[in-house]
C-alpha cells in the first residue's frame, strides 16, 4: 500500500497555529489539496479530525488516537497507531491513503510513507505545529510547480 503525507509548510518548517493555518487563506492550494485526498481514505490525529469536521476530508477518516473514541461519524475509524491505521485501510480494500497531520501524525508515519506532497508557502511564520525534519537524501523530487501564492512539490522516496 502507499502512503502518501500531504503538507502546506511555510519556509521555517512550521505548518500550523492553534489549530489553524498561520497564514492567509490560499484559495489554488486548498483546491488542489481536497481534489488530491477526496476519493481516498485520509489518516489525521484526533485534534485534526476535530478541527474538520464541519468538512471531512477523503472518503474515509482513520483517526489515530491514544484512546478509543466513538467519532459519531460512519466514516470515521479509530486506529491506536502506524500499524493499525495502515490495517484499518487495507481492510477497506484501499491501495492508498493520505496522511494529512497533524505534527504528531507526519512523525509517526515520516520513516513509513513512500511519497510527499507538500505546498510551500513563502515566508516565515509563527507556529506550534512543524512538519518533522526529514533527510533530502533520502528522497527525490519528481516534479515542481510554481502557482501564484505557493509551489507544489512532490517527493518520492529512493528505494535502495
Amino acid at each position: 500500500m502507499e502512503l502518501v503525507t500531504v503538507a502546506a509548510v511555510a519556509e521555517n518548517g512550521v505548518i500550523g497555529r492553534n489549530g489553524e493555518l498561520p497564514w492567509p487563506s490560499i484559495p489554488a492550494d486548498k483546491r488542489q489539496y481536497r481534489n488530491r485526498i477526496a476519493d481516498w481514505p485520509v489518516i489525521l490525529g484526533r485534534r485534526t479530525f476535530d478541527s474538520m469536521r464541519e468538512d471531512l476530508p477523503g472518503t474515509v477518516q482513520v483517526v489515530l488516537s491514544r484512546s478509543v473514541s466513538e467519532y459519531d461519524v460512519e466514516s470515521a475509524h479509530h486506529a491506536g497507531g502506524v500499524d493499525d491505521a495502515v490495517a484499518t485501510v487495507e481492510s477497506l480494500g484501499s491501495d492508498r491513503a493520505y496522511v494529512i497531520g497533524g505534527a504528531g501524525i507526519y512523525d509517526l508515519f515520516q520513516p513509513v510513507i513512500d511519497r510527499m506532497v507538500l505546498s510551500r508557502i513563502p515566508g516565515k511564520y509563527d507556529g506550534d505545529a512543524s512538519f518533522p525534519k526529514w533527510d533530502r537524501n533520502e528522497w527525490t523530487v519528481v516534479d515542481r510547480t510554481a502557482y501564484d501564492d505557493f509551489t507544489l512539490e512532490e517527493w518520492v522516496r529512493k528505494r535502495s
